[in-house]
C-alpha cells in the first residue's frame, strides 16, 4: 500500500454538491487517495442517505436547491447518530462574514471555490485525524473503571447467588438477612465467604462485578 492512500484507507466521505462536474472532479481526487466517496445532489438527497450509512465525513456546497448546507449540518448536529462526523463546507462565497457563519452553524471547515484539490485532501485528512483523536479520547475516558477482575474459576452456592444480587441491588445485609428469613450474621458470613473466592475487597466491587457478569 503506497503512503498516498494510508490516511483514505476505508474512510467513506459523503459528498454533496448540485454541480455535477465538481462532484465528478472531487470524486476522481478522493478516490485516487483512497477514499469510498458516496454522492448526493442537495441537502434532502443526502439526510435520506445518512438515515442508512454513516460516513466518516461530509463535504458539503452551501448553496444547494431545496436544501442548503446550513440546513443540512443543522439536521446532521441534531442527530446524536451523527452530530459527531466532521463537515467541510464549500462555498463560493469568501467574505469573512460566510466563513463565519459556516463555522457558527456547525461546519468543521470552510473552504472557498475554487480551491486546490491537494487542499480539499489536506484538509480532510486533518479532519479525519482530529475525529480520530476525540474518538479515542472518548475511548479512553470510558476505560478509566477497568473491569473488575476475579479469578475465572469462581463458583457461587446459589444462596451465595441470591445474596449477591441483593448485595448488586444496593441492599444491606440487614435487608437481605429479613429477604432470605436468616439471621443478619449468615449474610455477613456468605458476603464474606464470597469476598474470599472472588480476591474482591469490598461489597461494593462485589456489586460491580455481579453487575459486569450479567449475574444481577
Amino acid at each position: 500500500m503506497s503512503k498516498e492512500t494510508s490516511v483514505g484507507e476505508h474512510k467513506r466521505l459523503l459528498l454533496i454538491d448540485d454541480d455535477p462536474n465538481l462532484i465528478l472532479l472531487v470524486k476522481d481526487y478522493l478516490e485516487f487517495r483512497g477514499y469510498e466517496v458516496i454522492t448526493a445532489e442537495n441537502g434532502q438527497d443526502a439526510l435520506e442517505l445518512l438515515d442508512n450509512e454513516t460516513p466518516d465525513m461530509i463535504i458539503c456546497d452551501v448553496m444547494m436547491p431545496q436544501m442548503d448546507g446550513y440546513s443540512l449540518v443543522e439536521n446532521v448536529r441534531k442527530n446524536p447518530r451523527t452530530s459527531w462526523i466532521p463537515v467541510l463546507f464549500l462555498s463560493a462565497k469568501g467574505q469573512s462574514q460566510d466563513r463565519v457563519k459556516g463555522l457558527n452553524t456547525g461546519a468543521d471547515v470552510y473552504m472557498v471555490k475554487p480551491f486546490e484539490p491537494e487542499e480539499l485532501v489536506a484538509q480532510v485528512e486533518s479532519s479525519l485525524k482530529q475525529a480520530s483523536r476525540l474518538i479515542q479520547r472518548q475511548d479512553k475516558s470510558t476505560e478509566t473503571t477497568p473491569k473488575i477482575q476475579v479469578p475465572f474459576d469462581v463458583e457461587l452456592t446459589p444462596t451465595e447467588l441470591r445474596v449477591v444480587q441483593f448485595v448488586a441491588r444496593g441492599m444491606a445485609n440487614r435487608e437481605i438477612a429479613e429477604e432470605l428469613n436468616v439471621s443478619q450474621r449468615t449474610i455477613e458470613s456468605h458476603v464474606s465467604n464470597m469476598l474470599g473466592k472472588t480476591g474482591l475487597h469490598n461489597r461494593t466491587e462485589l456489586a460491580r462485578w455481579a453487575i459486569e457478569n450479567s449475574m444481577a
